[in-house]
């Protein structure tokens, strides 16, 4: 190894390093310049045959070859870069003379279109809409509904905490995100007169996440309060709701006796369905699915919201708005509703006139 042949050998990578006219072709220069086994690695390895002085001079030789070819690597692979950037900028253009092209309509989230499904239903039998507010204080939450102090409901690993409204004492004081829509009910009894008959949709927060909970969810609630109300009446309620929702016109129900704070009797709802094949089927089958709960208001619930409970009667039932819509439309993790995937989105989502 002599300084000629590291001159020639430098004179021929870079001649090589010139001629690569794409990254790839620049690579293998590289590779076979200064890789493992490329020839300026492969000389560098006969420096410990030579004697001290020797290798003194070839191996900063070898180095400051080593340099120039990688500084011409580098300034080759930035040429190339930037005209293949040139490139792509003469061929990727848009011709702003063209006319304007359609572009797809906006879909509307499964959500929106099961409230309103909801809304139009129970329209037709007399309810209106109602609204709360999402942060609550504790009686509206829990005291007014007749949870027990020591209930499990209340506890924070059930339920976000806001601090305590300062000057306040009591279940006045304590703030919350409310657990449940059944809030605006005790809202709805303070400040109207009876007859009441109204639903509530909105939205709800727990502390759970997993592929049937989630942090934030919607319920629906429903309220139907005057002076002769009984279980009849909310059992063809429900049923003729099932019926149109789940578009089953012969539909197997049935009310299985229950327990919720707020009301009682109470009861669950089943719908007959089949699971043959593994596939859910609503309707005509061997199995039933629970779909929702409900029950007549509590004498004190109705006494704490200011109703006198020896003149008015009523019932109150209550459902999870994605539990429904994953029935019906067949969606099978309910943490995609708000993971904000527009494929998802534009799979599940309906057009503005109802089209899937």
């Amino acid at each position: 190894m002599t300084m000629s042949s590291l001159e020639a050998l430098k004179k021929e990578l870079v001649e090589t390093v010139k001629a690569a006219n794409d990254i790839p072709a620049l690579e293998e220069v590289r590779v076979t310049a200064l890789g493992k086994k490329g020839k300026v690695t492969d000389m560098m390895k006969t420096l410990g045959g030579l004697d001290p002085e020797q290798r003194k001079q070839m191996g900063q030789a070898l180095n400051q070859l080593k340099d120039e070819i990688s500084a011409a690597i580098e300034a080759r692979a930035a040429l190339l870069k930037r005209a293949a950037l040139e490139e792509r900028l003469k061929t990727e253009k848009i011709d702003m003379t063209l006319s304007p092209r359609p572009r797809p309509q906006g879909t509307i989230h499964p959500i929106s279109r099961t409230i309103g499904e909801l809304t139009d239903i129970f329209a037709d039998m007399g309810f209106s809409v109602a609204e709360g507010p999402e942060i609550e204080n504790d009686f509206n939450n829990f005291t007014a509904l007749n949870f027990p102090p020591g209930h499990p409901a209340r506890q924070m690993h059930d339920t976000f905490y806001l601090p305590d409204v300062a000057g306040q004492t009591g279940d006045q004081a304590k703030r919350l995100l409310r657990t449940h829509t059944s809030t605006v009910q005790v809202h709805v009894m303070q400040t109207q007169k009876p007859p009441i008959r109204v639903i509530i949709p909105g939205r709800t927060y727990r502390s759970d996440y997993d592929m049937t909970h989630t942090p934030m969810f919607h319920q629906l609630e429903g309220l139907l309060i005057d002076k002769t109300a009984h279980m009849g009446h909310l059992k063809g309620c429900l049923i003729e709701f099932c019926k149109r929702f789940f578009e089953v016109d012969e539909l197997p129900t049935r009310f299985r006796p229950s327990f919720f704070p707020f009301t009682e009797p109470s009861a669950e709802m089943d719908i007959g369905c089949s699971r043959a094949g593994g596939e859910l089927k609503i309707g005509a089958g061997n199995d039933w699915l629970e779909i929702l709960g409900c029950g007549m208001v509590h004498p004190q619930v109705l006494k704490n919201c200011g109703i006198n409970p020896d003149e008015y009667q009523g019932f109150a039932f209550g459902m999870g708005i994605e539990r429904i819509a994953m029935l019906k439309y067949g969606i099978p993790d309910l943490r995609t509703f708000f993971e904000s995937d527009l494929r998802w989105l534009k799979h599940y989502g309906f057009g503005p006139t109802g089209e899937a």
